[in-house]
């Protein structure tokens, strides 16, 4: 038996692929629409691999979910198919609920016809991970306690609104239909093959090139970041050992703000490009206008993973930040590879058209 992916071309998705590729877990087959952030070229080194199948297709097409369901067999559905970027929400929304709220509908829907026809161990082993945000939680004070999976709900923006309310639904499809569904609540993520108008690989990127570094408002809005790797080695120990119905908060235990993360990002350009000058890259900070709803801080309590599963992050802070930039250091030709019109435009209605600030 099979699992599948969604949204296996993206960034958590491409990581997630290639790590249960590369452990031999099994045969997967993954379902990604090859949206703006979808990328094949993440997935090369695997074309030819025998376990592993892509299929090109929404998961807003049902029919189409419930017909891959049944030819392979499907043992697991781990959803990492969504929209992401806050900025883009607030720009569209539209595309949020569709995706998020209305794909995350489709698969569920899917995932009950299919469950309701397996028998035996293969009814007892299914199961659908969804893959969630901290951002649910809404935000918090500096001196607040970290998200437990008990924190309430409290959404600000379209993107993490819709993803609350795919939440809510994969809760009442457990609690409704008894489809045993398992969520996981994560924090920032970083690493290889992130689209690059996230903070980490845009201020790579634009550091490299040596053009402004732009932050939001005053740069003190506190992440908790995760290294990608870790984020996908959770994901797989939930699907193995999870409690069905369950939620776990995934973290890295690493609270930064955006400030200390450009600034550390700085200084290892500063020795790793050639060239570079000690102090350099910090001279190319700008602060901007800040976005409507930035939550100030997020923070996440793992502990509940870390006591029933084991899981803890492997990478710190540094080690996965150095991991990263190094990454993008040697695959710019990568980088440049996504740059179509609409991600240069993109950049200019968020960043450029921003009033900077000294």
């Amino acid at each position: 038996m099979a699992i599948l992916v969604t949204g296996g071309a993206g960034f958590i998705g491409s990581n997630f692929v290639l790590e249960w590729l590369r452990l031999g877990l099994g045969p997967l087959v993954n379902l990604d629409k090859l949206t703006y952030a979808g990328n094949l070229r993440n997935l090369s080194s695997i074309d030819d691999d025998a376990d592993y199948t892509f299929v090109h297709a929404d998961i807003c097409d049902r029919d189409t979910v419930l017909q891959l369901l049944n030819e392979h067999r499907i043992s697991a559905i781990v959803n990492l198919a969504a929209e992401t970027h806050v900025d883009r929400s607030i720009h569209d929304p539209g595309e949020f609920l569709r995706t998020n709220v209305q794909g995350t509908f489709a698969l569920l829907e899917a995932a009950r016809a299919y469950y309701d026809s397996l028998v035996d161990e293969a009814r007892t082993n299914f199961r659908f991970i969804n893959v969630s945000t901290d951002e649910v939680y809404g935000s918090l004070d500096a001196d607040a306690p970290a998200f437990t999976e008990d924190s309430s709900y409290r959404p600000n923006s379209p993107y993490s609104a819709s993803k609350a309310a795919a939440d809510h639904l994969c809760r009442a499809y457990f609690s409704t239909y008894g489809l045993p569904v398992l969520t996981t609540n994560c924090s920032n993520n970083y690493g290889p093959f992130q689209f690059p108008e996230k903070l980490i690989p845009l201020v790579i990127r634009n550091g490299v090139r040596g053009e402004s570094l732009p932050i939001y408002g005053d740069g003190c809005n506190v992440r908790d970041w995760l290294y990608v790797g870790d984020h996908c080695d959770a994901i797989r120990r939930v699907l193995e050992s999870g409690q069905v119905g369950g939620t776990y908060n995934v973290g890295g235990d690493a609270e930064r703000t955006n400030i200390e993360v450009v600034e550390a990002m700085c200084d290892i350009l500063d020795e790793s490009v050639a060239g570079a000058t000690p102090g350099q890259h910090r001279g190319l900070i700008s602060f901007v206008a800040d976005r409507p709803g930035h939550d100030r801080r997020y923070a996440i309590d793992a502990s509940k993973i870390r006591d029933e599963l084991g899981w803890q992050p492997t990478e710190s802070f540094e080690t996965g930040l150095q991991k990263t930039v190094q990454w993008y250091l040697d695959n710019e030709e990568w980088t440049q590879s996504i740059e179509t019109g609409e991600y240069r435009d993109w950049l200019e209605a968020n960043y450029e058209l921003r009033a900077c600030r000294s």
